[in-house]
């Protein structure tokens, strides 16, 4: 058990890695600048935020690419409730994120290389073969196909906060539907995977690519 809260420490502090706030105090700006001052100071202070943590990150010589992706991101859904007139078009990029998830994740899974497999072998560099054995895949299917069940019901839920046209919701509705349920389905992922992963009796990536023969111990670590 203290292995697995290890484990699940690891993989939280490589997600967060002290860079979630560009993904969380913007909205809560933009939020509080649009129903205090209006739409364009609103936008003025959202962009102006991201410009400041994206100059932070700069000088802290983090990536380079993930500061101007997060001034990008701000400006395109800033650009969406600008040229519409409407607030409430500042989630629409998330709204269509998340329908587009949805879409990958389950065309990942009826193509046979689930969505959960292709970003673990990104992140993690493991061989891609292993994932698709068959005493591996089944795991990373089924943790594919709950995130695919997780992004439409999140898209559902926006579009219907976004008809209502309550910012101040769909405000904290897309800050709580994304970090803290990310965080909440990283964690959940790995320990049904591991779990799982034990189950299926498939050797663990170690043993893989080093090609020992049964019986194997299985995947220990990571998913």
């Amino acid at each position: 058990m203290k292995k697995l809260f290890k484990d699940i420490g690891d993989e939280l502090r490589h997600f967060l890695s002290g860079k979630t706030i560009d993904a969380i105090i913007p909205p809560i700006v933009y939020v509080i600048g649009n129903n205090l001052f209006g739409l364009k100071e609103g936008v003025i202070l959202a962009l102006s935020l991201a410009s400041i943590l994206a100059v932070v990150r700069i000088l802290k010589k983090e990536s380079f690419l993930y500061a101007v992706a997060g001034i990008a991101g701000v400006a395109l859904a800033s650009g969406f409730a600008l040229i519409a007139d409407n607030a409430a078009n500042y989630f629409l990029p998330k709204i269509i994120g998340s329908g587009a998830l949805f879409l990958v994740s389950t065309i990942s899974v009826l193509i046979g290389k689930p969505l959960a497999a292709i970003l673990s072998h990104l992140s993690r560099g493991w061989n891609f073969e292993w994932f698709l054995r068959k005493d591996v895949k089944p795991a990373y299917r089924e943790v594919t196909v709950v995130w695919a069940l997780l992004f439409l019901a999140r898209m559902v839920l926006q579009i219907l906060l976004y008809n209502r046209g309550n910012l101040t919701e769909l405000g904290w509705a897309s800050i709580l539907l994304g970090f803290p349920a990310t965080v909440t389905v990283l964690v959940l992922t790995l320990i049904y995977g591991i779990w799982r992963l034990k189950r299926l009796g498939g050797p663990g990536i170690d043993e893989f690519q080093e090609g020992k023969n049964p019986p194997w111990r299985g995947q220990k670590k990571g998913f």
